[in-house]
């Protein structure tokens, strides 16, 4: 595709891209449809079952009515012909950054009061861009500079213009999320941070200790960091825990046996050197295929069959992006990948789906094609795992908000830095060290 050439070549694409945020229903939220529409004749993967061949697909009000190779469909319902087309559910990214998001700032290691909700921008075009993706579902991380650097936030990929908008669920105020917390090189070495992987390891105890008390006691005087750390402990937040190295993943393994919190392992380079031990304590890991190591000593053992070796010991393995380190539009290479490294397929594709929804507790809603379930389903003209497949259509709730059919999503899929503005295209930690990255 060529580009303008301009003293600021992404203007141009910004102006697309601004023209695709408006053409996807970002003015407001979009209505569930009233009537029913079924897609029939399609291969459909539902993660929940066997591949349903010549199936058909029934939405309605923003949900799943029925699925199956034998399905009732209502009289009034509007149906479309998807023979030849592959659907399956929308990717659950259980790691990513779209948005602009930032978490904490540089006053201190230990910040979980931080909401990463509070710094996302719900109408950045790289929200478009993981739809054309397939991504309907993503975790929204602050980045891997401190010990904690705030509260993530579920976001589902709806059109919207507020941070409301796209909460997967708000409730009194407050969104769905879990706790970001990391270990080993990226959190140590500037003044006020820790500087050994022990000093580390003790700062987090010691303020979950003091986090204990406080949930135990008297809360007259309202403390928003315990707070949040009491939703740590007794459960009602997972931990996601940036970690690489083996001996960094054993760490947090003892710190979760401590304080009895719920993880899940972030990255976990090296967890396939203790695949056993992760699948013992009934540890998940949610993985990244390709990574960028950038001279990063702590993923110099990254393997592409790590998943494949946590999937064969028994562990709950899912597939995420960390975007911008690996594109949410490359998601489904990212499976074919961890094929190529010995996953099986339907492990890969579940890894993409139903498994990044159990860990986040959100399968209830996501993750398959279920009756009762969140109408959110990609349409595909191929095999998931062909690097020649497209997405075609990503719907949400029962609304279609990617067509590749329409140039200004096309766009979306196919565009590069010009898609978007250069504050779209990067990836934001403002926490972290100059000249560090996440990794």
């Amino acid at each position: 595709m060529t580009q303008t050439k301009s003293k600021a070549p992404w203007l141009a694409g910004a102006a697309i891209a601004a023209a695709a945020i408006a053409s996807a229903g970002l003015a407001a939220p979009a209505a569930a449809q009233d009537r029913a529409i079924a897609f029939t004749g399609a291969r459909i993967l539902t993660m929940a079952g066997e591949p349903i061949e010549n199936g058909t697909l029934v939405i309605k009000d923003g949900k799943i009515l029925a699925v199956g190779a034998d399905v009732a469909i209502p009289a009034d319902a509007t149906q479309i012909a998807a023979n030849g087309r592959v659907i399956m559910p929308g990717i659950v990214d259980t790691h990513s950054h779209i948005g602009q998001v930032a978490g904490a700032d540089g006053s201190g290691p230990i910040q979980p009061e931080v909401r990463a909700m509070d710094s996302i921008d719900p109408l950045s075009s790289n929200i478009a861009k993981a739809r054309a993706g397939g991504v309907t579902t993503a975790n929204i991380m602050p980045g891997s500079g401190h010990l904690m650097s705030g509260q993530t936030f579920y976001m589902k990929l709806r059109g919207g213009r507020t941070i409301e908008d796209i909460a997967f669920q708000m409730t009194d105020g407050r969104a769905l999320g879990g706790m970001k917390m990391a270990n080993g090189t990226n959190p140590m070495g500037r003044s006020g941070f820790p500087g050994t992987r022990a000093k580390s390891a003790s700062l987090v105890r010691e303020v979950l200790t003091e986090a204990k008390a406080y949930c135990d006691g008297d809360r007259k005087k309202r403390d928003l960091a315990k707070e949040a750390l009491c939703e740590v402990l007794s459960g009602e937040r997972l931990v996601h825990f940036h970690t690489h190295r083996a001996d960094d993943i054993m760490t947090v393994l003892r710190l979760k046996r401590e304080f009895g919190f719920e993880v899940l392992i972030q990255h976990g380079t090296e967890t396939w050197k203790v695949a056993e031990e992760l699948a013992r304590a009934g540890v998940p890991v949610s993985n990244i295929t390709l990574d960028a190591p950038g001279g990063k000593l702590e993923t110099m053992d990254l393997r592409m069959d790590n998943a494949g070796i946590l999937e064969r010991a028994g562990v709950l393995v899912s597939i995420h992006s960390d975007d911008a380190i690996v594109d949410s539009r490359m998601m489904l290479r990212e499976a074919a990948l961890a094929v190529r490294g010995g996953m099986t397929r339907d492990g890969a594709l579940r890894a993409l789906t139903i498994n990044g929804a159990k860990q986040m507790k959100l399968d209830a809603r996501v993750g398959s094609l279920e009756a009762g379930k969140d109408a959110d389903f990609l349409v595909l003209d191929g095999d998931p795992l062909s690097t020649y497949t497209h997405v075609l259509e990503t719907w949400v709730e029962g609304e279609k908000l990617f067509d590749r059919s329409r140039p200004e999503d096309l766009l979306m899929a196919t565009g590069g830095y010009g898609a978007g503005s250069p504050m779209d295209a990067a990836h934001h930690h403002w926490e972290i060290a100059e000249g560090e990255g996440e990794l």
